[in-house]
Formats: structure tokens, sequence, C-alpha cells
């Protein structure tokens, strides 16, 4: 360890253009206050509240996102952007485990005919409405409606031409 010596003695440290800048904003305070209200809006926006992924802000809970002379519940979705895409599912069991407001991943698994490839067609698609029994068909499929975003939803119809389409739990 060095040994201690004595702080050598300085002339104080001045800031300078304080004032300066203090005139400059004097003149312009318009601009000033508008610059200072921008930059407070652009936090608040910021760290607002992030209460559930599937509202929108500004929704009060209790109210739904569709509008008043929408015909049907899902049409709205979960927030711009969305979609309502009913899917059938090939395994109707796997549907009846299903509840509205469940997260699932759709997987479009290709016949063994034309190579038996199986992708994933929808990542966090949320259920939006489980039509009932009565919509089950013979083959044992049954109808799912989805909130996607729309390229999600034509990615899931073009798979349904072609595929077996499944769902996963997330």
């Amino acid at each position: 360890m060095p040994p201690t010596r004595e702080v050598p003695r300085f002339a104080p440290v001045r800031v300078r253009g304080v004032r300066l800048l203090a005139h400059r904003l004097a003149r312009h305070r318009r601009r000033a206050v508008a610059a200072g209200l921008a930059v407070t809006a652009a936090a608040l926006v910021a760290a607002g509240p992030r209460e559930t992924a599937d509202r929108g802000r500004g929704h009060p809970p209790g109210r739904p996102l569709a509008h008043p002379a929408a015909p049907s519940p899902v049409r709205g979705g979960a927030g711009a952007g969305t979609v309502a895409a009913p899917v059938r599912i090939a395994d109707a069991g796997t549907v009846r485990l299903l509840r509205p407001g469940d997260r699932v991943d759709v997987i479009a698994a290709e016949d063994a005919t034309s190579g038996g490839d199986a992708r994933v067609v929808a990542r966090g698609a949320r259920v939006a409405r489980l039509p009932g029994a009565a919509d089950d068909t013979a083959d044992g499929g049954a109808l799912v409606v989805l909130s996607v975003p729309r390229a999600t939803a034509a990615r899931l119809v073009g798979a349904s031409a072609t595929a077996r389409l499944a769902v996963t739990l997330c």
C-alpha cells in the first residue's frame, strides 16, 4: 500500500454555460414545455399497466372489445389485426380438453403418402370459442374458433386443406 499524501490544492471547478442554457430555455418556453410533455407522455405510455395481452389499453375490464353491431362475440378478437379463424381439429377428444381463453399451438400433419411431415402452423393461438358437439363430424374431428393474426389465419386455412390439424396446449 502506498504511503498517504496530502491532497494538492486546486482551483474550484466551474461549469460554464448553465446561465446560457437557462436563458435559452426561458426564450423558448413553449418549445421546452411541449418537449417536456412529449417526453412525459412517452414515459407514461411505456410504463403503463400491462394487465393482459388480450386487452388493449383504455378498455374497461368488464366490456368486450367487439363493436356493438358485430354479429358474433368472436369478431373484434383479442386486439387489432386479429381475426376469428374456425379450424377443424382431427381429434375431437383433444378439443374437449380446451376452454375459451386457452393458448394452443396448431400442428399440421401431412399424410404419409406425401412425406408425413409435421409442422407448427400457429403458435400461441387463443381459443375464442368451442362450438357444440353437434358440429363434430363422423370422422372424429371437432371445430375450434381461434383468435389469430390475419397472416396466421391464412396459413391455417392453407394447412387445413392439405393436412390434418392437431393442437397442443401452451
